[in-house]
């Protein structure tokens, strides 16, 4: 039954690598369907917004939502348009976070970023189309058909909030005042709550309450995404840090060149990378009641660990 928490059985022959690639291609498909390709509008707008959105990526937050719509018992491809909104607005965020008045990166998975292409104006424009983009597909019963009204309106709410002032808006807004401010760990932590953690625990919730997920599971899976949402950042920080530039399609050393506050700033590096392996090992605990269904979300928590991009 979707919601039911089940025993732990694990299926040794799971390919997280497999599994990525299809859903990755999956959702790579279905927002190339769904965008819109210049009818209705400037051409240069529909340029700019497919420019950004297919350039690759790897779509950890719509494959996380796919992934918990399983962990309870429902399809992947029935939450696919809800996924394909979360990276819709992930998207978004990286658009304006690029723009000169923000991180001003010139460079965005290994190519230049929108405003360095489309100029200042249409980079602010796509990333706004993209957010309404991704409600308007959100509210679109027709593209989940047959799930109950309730559960969109919940998850439309959910990514609102997670989204806005209360989550990703908030924490980038904490972000930008802490440059070059004495900033303790538990504001560090504050921040990346808001600032990463809010989008990816939204996935997960997404995924489980769109398949119809317990009181139980839901809370379970919460416990998950905001765990593994504090465990991404610390990663990305290292990898500012010590990552391989090619690999990463951009630069490294702009968070410190910026002044900004890391994980690696205030604990050391070693400490950065122990405190993340925690933060993997409670998130995969906190599945420990699911059975091989949830096999790609505990994978996917290792993996925050392993990735190099």
């Amino acid at each position: 039954m979707p919601g039911r928490l089940r025993e732990k059985n694990v299926n040794p022959e799971f390919s997280l690598v497999a599994y990525l690639s299809e859903r990755k291609a999956q959702v790579d498909g279905a927002l190339d369907g769904y965008l819109p390709r210049g009818q209705n509008g400037p051409p240069v707008i529909f340029e700019a917004i497919r420019y950004s959105l297919l350039v690759g990526g790897k779509r950890i937050r719509p494959i996380l939502c796919m992934a918990a719509a399983e962990a309870v018992g429902g399809e992947a491809e029935a939450v696919l348009p809800a996924a394909c909104a979360l990276e819709m607005i992930h998207t978004y965020s990286l658009i304006h976070d690029d723009l000169p008045a923000m991180d001003n990166d010139d460079y965005r998975r290994g190519r230049a970023t929108s405003h360095k292409v489309f100029g200042e104006d249409i980079a602010i424009l796509a990333g706004d189309a993209l957010l309404t983009e991704a409600f308007r597909l959100l509210t679109d019963r027709g593209g989940m058909p047959g799930m109950p009204p309730d559960r969109l309106l919940d998850v439309a709410r959910e990514i609102a909030e997670a989204a806005g002032h209360r989550g990703m808006v908030g924490g980038q807004v904490r972000d930008i005042r802490a440059e070059g401010e004495a900033v303790g760990l538990e504001t560090l932590y504050a921040i990346h709550r808001q600032k990463t953690g809010a989008l990816l625990r939204v996935s997960i919730r997404t995924g489980a309450i769109l398949a119809g997920a317990g009181e139980e599971a839901l809370a379970a899976l919460s416990d998950y995404g905001g765990t593994i949402g504090l465990a991404f950042q610390i990663a990305d920080d290292i990898l500012n840090v010590e990552g391989d530039p090619l690999l990463l399609g951009k630069g490294t050393g702009s968070d410190a060149a910026r002044g900004k506050v890391t994980f690696p700033a205030l604990m050391g590096i070693e400490a950065s990378r122990a405190r993340a392996a925690e933060l993997v090992m409670d998130a995969v605990s906190s599945l420990a009641s699911f059975d091989e269904g949830a096999a790609p979300l505990r994978a996917i928590a290792r993996y925050i660990l392993e990735r190099r991009s």
